[in-house]
């Protein structure tokens, strides 16, 4: 639990009642009904502790991404293996892009790693570009963060940099900390998986928060061949970190690969549809792959938004960016004209 500690991400609907929550980046369609049937069934057994092995459901994940079950790790979310990471690896010096997601550089600096940003630029729409390899030879961080699709910007990273970026890693005793939570709800984007067993220098971050609508369960995994850091990994955090419910939750949720199809088609045509009407507006609109958009409109438009019962995610605490960028999710027909409408009617105001 957070004491006493500013620390702004979106999802927070606690404080004040919000009808449309925009600044959260999770499945427009909600939790899988099989998914809650699966939470619901578990109930009867939560008077025992959870597997701390996560057996059955490292089994379901092994089979699902199709990578050996020794590459994987579970934990009580996203959020807890970036902390963990950061425990067990404790790096001096990193990199990361700037804007991204905060937890990164949050994790890091508990540890005492100094952080060097790369900035990514508005006039190439925020892309991140082969310079980058240039940078990090000039840098040589002992990690590399990066989030594909990055976070708020929503570009993909080409696989071709990303293989770049691994043959630098090896060469010079660098590691990459890849982010992926958000690759499943892409159409075009595609997991670096496939180089784990060649790039044990590689870590890749999985979730189910984003793709199955599970964040207020907590459950994420990564995935990687070098033993010995998952085991490191492993002892930063307590036994029974993965609870029961959370468990059947994500094993159940594999299993959704139709309501993920469904989900993705949706996404593709309402983030366009919402690009256009923003531009209409006259906001710039960061080309997205993602369930979600990056656009810059005017200063303190969350807070009147939040006084109609809307959230959108301001992002001024991302560095490389300032008050006026927002960032949205992609949701429902029908929640996105609310949207805009709200949008229009404080713009007619000001």
């Amino acid at each position: 639990m957070l004491y006493q500690t500013n620390n702004p991400h979106g999802g927070d609907i606690y404080e004040k009642p919000i009808r449309l929550d925009y600044s959260a980046n999770t499945n427009p369609f909600g939790t899988p009904k099989g998914v809650l049937d699966a939470m619901k069934e578990a109930l009867p057994l939560v008077h025992h502790y959870p597997d701390p092995y996560c057996r059955k459901l490292i089994q379901a994940i092994s089979e699902s991404e199709e990578v050996p079950k020794e590459y994987l790790l579970c934990g009580n979310g996203a959020a807890e293996l970036i902390y963990s990471y950061a425990e067990a690896r404790k790096p001096k010096l990193a990199v990361e892009t700037a804007p991204t997601f905060s937890e990164y550089s949050l994790s890091l600096k508990r540890v005492g790693c100094q952080i060097e940003r790369y900035l990514l630029k508005k006039e190439n729409a925020f892309e991140l570009t082969e310079d980058f390899l240039d940078y990090i030879e000039e840098k040589k961080p002992e990690v590399i963060f990066l989030c594909n699709p990055n976070n708020p910007t929503g570009k993909l990273i080409s696989i071709s940099l990303l293989e770049e970026i691994l043959k630098l890693c090896k060469a010079n005793n660098m590691r990459l900390f890849l982010d992926e939570c958000f690759l499943d709800l892409t159409q075009e984007g595609i997991s670096m998986k496939k180089y784990l067993k060649q790039y044990p220098e590689m870590f890749i971050l999985k979730a189910f928060t984003k793709s199955y609508g599970m964040a207020g369960v907590r459950l994420g995994y990564g995935m990687s061949s070098d033993r010995e850091l998952l085991e490191n990994m492993s002892k930063t955090v307590q036994p029974w970190n993965v609870s029961l419910p959370a468990q059947a939750a994500g094993i159940a949720a594999l299993k959704e690969q139709e309501f993920l199809k469904r989900t993705k088609e949706l996404i593709l045509k309402e983030r366009q549809w919402l690009m256009e009407k923003l531009k209409e507006l006259g906001f710039w609109v960061c080309p997205s792959s993602a369930n979600f958009l990056l656009w810059q409109g005017p200063v303190h438009l969350d807070q009147e938004l939040k006084k109609q019962g809307i959230a959108v995610r301001n992002c001024d605490n991302y560095a490389g960016l300032k008050a006026g960028w927002y960032r949205i999710a992609v949701r429902r027909h029908e929640e996105n004209i609310m949207l805009i409408e709200a949008i229009k009617s404080v713009c007619k105001k000001r």
